[in-house]
């Protein structure tokens, strides 16, 4: 499984963002799908995963705030940031993972290249 996020930018606090990853490979659906972030000085942690059946977990942090979405037809999962803050600043990657636990555990079998999202107060 390959992995290409997109969708990252600078933000005022409070802005919205929405970051993508398409992946490639037929078995996509089969997959749970995760978003971790690593800000500068700090180690990556986990934000969001959705398994098969779209189930979704968050990290505390970001709950209410965040909607990871999925849509097997494309191939692509979504990471809907609303109210954004300064401390979500940091590069955004992607994740798959044959099943959902270890992606909320901060592991995974594929990684995608990260998207930078800059949040400014």
């Amino acid at each position: 499984v390959q992995l290409q996020a997109s969708g990252g930018g600078l933000v005022q606090a409070g802005g919205s963002l929405r970051l993508s990853c398409a992946a490639s490979g037929r078995t996509f659906s089969s997959y749970a799908m995760g978003w971790f972030r690593q800000a500068p000085g700090k180690e990556r942690e986990f934000v969001a995963a959705i398994d098969w059946s779209h189930r979704a977990f968050y990290a505390d942090s970001v709950k209410d705030r965040f909607t990871i979405s999925r849509d097997n037809r494309k191939n692509t999962v979504f990471l809907q940031m609303n109210s954004l803050k300064p401390e979500d600043t940091a590069v955004y990657s992607c994740a798959a993972n044959s099943i959902v636990d270890p992606l909320v555990r901060g592991g995974a079998q594929y990684w995608g290249q990260g998207t930078q999202v800059t949040v400014s107060s």
